[in-house]
This record gives C-alpha cells, structure tokens and sequence, in this order.
C-alpha cells in the first residue's frame, strides 16, 4: 500500500480550519500544509507576533487569534468572539513533562494546557463545528494511570511526566466519549486523535526524554510527524480513529489508523471523566 504524504491532502478551498498551538513545530507544518490546499486557517497562539512572523510569506490565507488554552478565561474569550462555521478544530496545542506551576484559575498547568484547556475550547466551539474535532494525543498515554478522583494534582505529589502521560490518556478518553455523544445526537461531526509519534520538535527539549532525540532511529522531523495531524483532519476516518505513524511502536513512520490503549477504550470510564472534568472546570 502506498505511504500517505502531504502531497495527497485534497483541495481544501471554502473550509476554515482552527488550530492551536500553531507558532510553532508541527502545528505550523499543519498550519502551511493545509494553507498550501486553500483552507483559510486561523492560528489560535499565545504569541501572536511569533504567529505572524512564521506565516508571513507563506502561501495561503492565514488569520492570526490570540488564544491561551491553559487559561479558561482566554479560552471563553476566543469562543465568544467566534462567527461563521469551522470545519475543522484541531486541538494541537501542548506541554510536557514541565515543573509544578499553577494556571490563573488555580489548575495544573501541564493538565490544563494537554486537556482542560481543550476540553472547554472544544465544548464551546461544538455548536459552529461542521466537520471534525481532531486531538493530539501520545503513545505514552499507553503508560499512564488516571485517577478521577484528583485530576488536578492536588491530593498527590506532583510527577511532571506522569501528569503529560495521564493528560494525554484523558484526552484519547475524551475522544471517544465526545464520539458517542455525537452519534447519540445524530451529529455527522466527528472527533479523532492523532499523535505524531516521537518528532523532533520543542516539546521535548526540556524533558528527560529529550534524550531521545540523540536516537535517530526513533525520531522522525517535524514534517514527518504533522502527517497524521494531516491525515485525520482531512481524509475519511471513522469517528474516534486513533492516527499514528505506521512504523515500530509508532514512533516514526507514515499515517496508519491504529489503535489506543486498553484503557483509551474504557467507555465506562470515558463517561466518568466527562463528568469529572465538567464538574472540576464548571
């Protein structure tokens, strides 16, 4: 079977799509590639001089929005100043493995940016999206252990790595029951995840895992890693598809529909964390 690339994605003219997060890394190859095909893309930055720098000169019609997902103040702004329809949201915004620190609202920044943040954007801009949710999501959310009873990290020590691992299975979580209310709504929207497998990008410099990247046989560029990004928010997938790189362990490689974790496909416990995180974030 032919490996998927960039040069595949389809026209995208008339559609508007939002991602977050896109000043940088695979966001902004996400950003040029769709801009490339004809989408008018809205990048939704903390920084938005950094945003307009790295698209002047690019080809397409680009629109910069400041948006800190971290921050539910900034995130209720952005939804309220939102007119028209968006065909695609693409939740890419992140942090990893980063210090203890606290957002304006009083919640775990790492937490809050990977999927708080995401979860209220998402449940806000639900009702103008037309297409799809996409989310990125990490292979390591196979290693984590969510405990809904303290998703904010207040009752346990803190473990930086282990807060991104349980975000990131929240979010595969939030996936698939975000997909079973859309269908029970008869909504043709559709929510995926995609993860990048290990890119070489920022997100991981700062980490202990950033030792990786001194193994190139497991990492894989920045353009190689928005494939899937590309992949899930353009071609016809199912609802809840779970997009990664096709090579070992899904580190590196071309689009392929995979699978998550086990516990990413707990519909039971999907349900509970929906709750949870309603209730912790109102």
């Amino acid at each position: 079977m032919a490996k998927w690339t960039a040069e595949q994605l389809t026209g995208m003219t008339g559609k508007t799509v939002v991602i977050t997060g896109a000043g940088g890394g695979i966001g902004l190859v996400t950003t040029r590639e769709l801009g490339r095909v004809g989408a008018h893309v809205v990048l939704a930055v903390r920084d938005v001089h950094k945003a307009r720098r790295a698209v002047a000169g690019m080809r397409g019609e680009f629109e910069v929005r400041r948006l800190d997902v971290a921050d539910f103040d900034s995130v209720r702004q952005f939804a309220a100043s939102w007119t028209g329809d968006i065909d695609v949201l693409v939740n890419n915004a992140g942090v990893m493995d980063v210090p203890a620190a606290r957002t304006a609202q009083g919640f775990d920044v790492q937490t809050a940016t990977n999927y708080f943040g995401p979860f209220v954007l998402t449940d806000l801009l639900l009702p103008r999206i037309t297409g799809r949710v996409v989310t990125v999501g990490s292979q390591l959310h196979r290693f984590a252990k969510l405990d809904l009873s303290d998703l904010d990290w207040r009752a346990r020590k803190y473990n930086s790595l282990a807060a991104y691992e349980a975000s990131k299975l929240a979010v595969v979580l939030f996936s698939l029951e975000l997909q079973r209310r859309l269908t029970a709504a008869g909504s043709p929207v559709r929510s995926v995840i995609a993860h990048p497998g290990v890119a070489r990008t920022g997100l991981v410099s700062h980490s202990t895992l950033g030792l990786i990247n001194r193994m190139p046989f497991l990492v894989q560029g920045v353009e190689q890693g928005a494939l899937p990004l590309l992949y899930a928010a353009t071609e016809d997938v199912p609802g809840n598809a779970y997009v990664g790189p096709d090579g070992l362990f899904s580190f590196t490689g071309y689009p392929l529909i995979r699978q998550p974790s086990r516990a990413g496909q707990d519909a039971a416990v999907a349900r509970q964390l929906w709750e949870a995180t309603a209730a912790l974030v109102g």
